[in-house]
């Protein structure tokens, strides 16, 4: 019904970028938050940055003036522009919708999660 496609992560030398994206599809009245979580082996999942259908931004402190979130309303994206990234960046890092079904309140998705590794 609703689905999330993530794309953008691999491997990286510390010092690079890398830009994900996040694109919704499927059946839902409006998409309201969309943000982007990461997990690393062995730690609890964390927040990086999410975004508010106006443009209000929140950052984790370990990503701000690193990284940059932004969405496309139009398109139903979200992507995370994310620079001078270091090893500790290493994780999983999972797109979040909070959207509105046809059939139901708010309500949260997850994508699969794509892979980030920075190793020299």
């Amino acid at each position: 019904q609703v689905h999330l496609v993530e794309s953008g992560g691999g491997l990286v030398q510390p010092g690079g970028s890398l830009r994900l994206s996040c694109a919704a599809s499927g059946s839902f009245f409006r998409i309201n938050d969309m943000g982007w979580y990461r997990q690393a082996p062995g730690k609890e999942r964390e927040l990086v940055a999410t975004i508010t259908t106006g443009g209000r931004t929140n950052y984790a402190d370990s990503a701000k003036g690193r990284f940059t979130i932004s969405r496309d309303n139009a398109k139903n994206t979200v992507s995370v522009q994310m620079n001078s990234l270091k090893p500790e960046d290493t994780a999983v890092y999972y797109c979040r919708a909070a959207l509105n079904t046809y059939s139901s309140g708010n309500y949260v998705y997850w994508g699969q999660g794509t892979q980030v590794t920075v190793s020299s």
